[in-house]
């Protein structure tokens, strides 16, 4: 895949997914994936992706890091009403400020539980947000997430995490949407792969990338071609199916089977 290189700025971000269920493989981890999404809609470059466990040394490692290599950090999991919900405490670490329960949040959660007797000890940790952090409204269950600097921390559960993603869009910078065209190619990578190599080179300001299928007992191809720059998205599209004529034309000459 070539680099793609740009003058204006990319606005970036990296994900940190907390919790020793999904490195257990208990839960499966679709919270990234709906972030990526969003977040290339709207024009931000997801980077990186970390999974950590419910460690607070490793989850202030992740989000230390992150946070000062990328425009924003989004954190998933870990600020629910158990003992091993521990992001509250673990970005009041990474962010050097205590953490107790919010008035703010404590008012919601009231509101939220009208009986005294249900708002529990256990669900009153859920209030428990960094000093100086910004609440995340939270429309399906109430309990709010937080943001402090330049990291939101939502919800592990993957409807209450998609509701406080949506709350925060409006708030995020965005940036110029890269586009894509995605090209069938009947061959697999072993076929095509010098020859893509040197299309990706000869357009070095488009990302090309190269995507196998396994049909049965055989491989096809996607091939994805990306860039912020429709015309150069064009050429490189142009460049790729020519090739692909070029490979066809070849194979059909010399009636050999098309293997991977």
């Amino acid at each position: 895949m070539s680099g793609e290189q740009g003058s204006e700025r990319r606005v970036t971000a990296g994900v940190v997914v907390i919790g020793d269920e999904i490195l257990s493989g208990r839960t499966r981890d679709t919270n990234s994936g709906t972030i990526a999404s969003f977040l290339t809609a709207i024009g931000i470059d997801l980077t990186e992706i970390r999974v950590v466990p419910d460690d607070q040394p490793m989850i202030v490692e992740a989000i230390n890091t992150l946070r000062s290599r990328y425009t924003y950090v989004f954190t998933t999991g870990g600020i629910g009403p158990t003992h091993d919900d521990i992001t509250a405490d673990a970005v009041g670490a990474a962010f050097g400020v205590p953490v107790d329960l919010d008035p703010r949040a404590v008012e919601i959660l009231k509101g939220h539980y009208q009986r005294p007797e249900d708002l529990t000890e256990a669900r009153l940790r859920m209030a428990r947000i960094p000093a100086g952090a910004d609440l995340i409204p939270n429309a399906l269950t109430k309990a709010p997430g937080f943001r402090l600097g330049n990291v939101f921390v939502m919800a592990g559960v993957p409807k209450v995490m998609e509701v406080m993603l949506q709350a925060i869009g409006p708030l995020l910078e965005t940036g110029e949407k890269v586009l894509s065209n995605t090209v069938d190619c009947p061959f697999g990578e072993g076929l095509i792969g010098t020859a893509l190599g040197a299309v990706a080179a000869a357009h070095a300001d488009v990302m090309i990338g190269s995507y196998p299928v396994m049909n049965g007992t055989s491989f096809s191809t996607k091939l994805v071609v990306r860039s912020r720059d429709p015309e150069a998205l064009a050429r490189a599209t142009a460049a790729v199916e020519a090739m692909l004529a070029r490979i066809a034309a070849e194979q059909a000459a010399g009636s050999r089977p098309v293997k991977y």
